[in-house]
């Protein structure tokens, strides 16, 4: 699973997810992309999933790119606990995704192997997707 090796502070703020996407909008690497329509959290055991459905259809004919990161760690206090004493220990870890983020890319693959791929993708993922094409400039 996805994760850092090292970060600055254990503990994150939770942050906005306002706005679009400013970076990683644009199907950059492949042919086509998978992105996102409306924003959330992802965390890393969505995009290993994810990952896992789309790697099974790629396989050897085609490349695959996972674009977003989970670098965001999530906190949570054990059950029952009294309140007070601190922020809770690191669980697991998020990618924040906002509107119009590319998720994943894949290329080599025929149009009918990607939209299966993608569909079963989205399937795991928290947040509306849908399927673009790059467009060369």
């Amino acid at each position: 699973m996805l994760e850092p090796r090292k970060v600055k502070f254990r503990r994150h703020h939770r942050g906005n997810r306002r706005g679009m996407a400013m970076r990683g909008a644009e199907v950059s690497f492949g042919t086509y992309g998978l992105k996102a329509i409306e924003p959330g959290w992802v965390t890393a055991r969505q995009i290993e999933a994810a990952r896992i459905t789309i790697s099974r259809v790629v396989r050897k004919t085609g490349k695959m790119w996972i674009r977003i990161f989970p670098d965001k760690p999530i906190t949570k206090k054990p059950a029952e606990t009294r309140m007070g004493k601190g922020k809770g220990t690191p669980e697991y870890w998020v990618a924040v995704v906002k509107p119009g983020r590319i998720i994943f890319e894949v290329e080599g693959v025929s149009r009918e192997e990607m939209e299966l791929a993608f569909t079963n993708a989205s399937h795991k993922l928290p947040l509306k997707t849908k399927i673009v094409e790059r467009r060369d400039i």
